[in-house]
């Protein structure tokens, strides 16, 4: 039943997205999240505390989120399928997790700003998906952020929530998102978060394994219908590079789709004013890249999108039969 779950979500999302008319009367679950991670972070976050205790609060934080998400989304879950059309109506909710839509429209925006409005245009738009330093940017590093940004947001905004959905139902995916939102918000290596966001950090490198290697065998054989892509590029990259970048999952889609249109991504970048060194996924490829290129990345993410639906399909298929 999960399987069909993640499917129908899935498919609802691509077809329809989240209507900003209901971001504007509710909200989002994300925003809920949100806000209830920065009442505990207002709380328990307290400068004065010793390393040691705003670490185990910032545990304990996690625990509460946590909780508080999949409770709720549990009983959720198990109100909607008693109903006439039950799976659907949790599909419906379902659907608010995965962020295809968005993400392909942020990243097809950087791509129609440098096009309109040449290089400041480019960098206000790829200034809404990254927190890297937009200033310090030339054309051919906006492009690679963009890419970057879809690489790495189709692995955890949506591959990730379906593959929670698809195995735990409702209150996986809703935990998922929990632990994700945590990461984004608290997880940083910064003097007020380094010790509370410690515990969100590492759980989110945790739950996002599973698919980022997912993710990469997706772009692997997307990489086989679209013309000029390499699926043995992408295979190369990924099995070279992947281990090499700082982050234990992002390097997996990265290097797949870089091998796979023959890019370099990631790299050295600038981050609130410090220069971050870091190796190129895709090493040897081509680094001066176009709006061009991001069309191109945004079509074999197109493609991956649907052999991931296409998946989850088949696997909700098999368990039917």
């Amino acid at each position: 039943m999960f399987f069909a779950l993640a499917f129908l979500s899935l498919l609802i999302e691509r077809l329809v997205g989240y209507p900003d008319w209901l971001f504007r009367r509710i909200g989002h679950p994300v925003t809920w999240i949100g806000s209830l991670i920065a009442l505990l972070d207002r709380k328990w976050n307290r400068e004065q505390g010793s390393f040691s205790n705003r670490e185990a609060k910032g545990v304990l934080a996690l625990v509460v989120f946590l909780a508080v998400t999949v409770s709720i989304a549990l009983a959720l879950q198990n109100v909607l399928l008693v109903l006439p059309l039950g799976l659907l109506l949790v599909a419906v909710v379902g659907a608010s997790l995965p962020a295809q839509k968005s993400l392909e429209q942020h990243v097809e925006a950087v791509a129609a700003a440098l096009e309109s409005e040449g290089l400041e245009g480019g960098r206000r738009a790829v200034s809404m998906i990254v927190g890297r330093d937009p200033d310090q940017l030339d054309e051919a590093a906006v492009c690679r952020a963009a890419i970057e940004s879809l690489a790495e947001n189709f692995s955890d905004g949506i591959v990730a929530p379906s593959f929670w959905l698809g195995l735990l139902g409702l209150p996986g995916g809703a935990g998922y998102k929990a632990i994700n939102t945590a990461d984004s918000m608290i997880g940083h290596r910064t003097p007020r978060y380094e010790a509370f966001g410690w515990a969100s950090a590492r759980v989110d490198d945790l739950v996002n394994l599973p698919a980022s290697r997912l993710t990469a065998c997706l772009f692997i054989v997307a990489a086989v219908f679209v013309k000029g892509a390499s699926p043995q590029g992408a295979l190369r990259a990924v099995t070279r590079d992947a281990k090499h970048h700082r982050s234990p999952n992002a390097g997996w889609p990265e290097s797949a789709l870089a091998g796979a249109l023959g890019f370099a991504l990631a790299g050295p970048r600038s981050y609130g004013g410090q220069m971050i060194q870091a190796r190129f996924m895709g090493e040897g490829g081509r680094r001066n890249l176009t709006a061009a290129d991001i069309r191109q990345a945004l079509k074999l993410a197109r493609v991956a999108d649907a052999l991931l639906i296409g998946l989850f399909g088949f696997l909700a298929l098999v368990t039917v039969l």
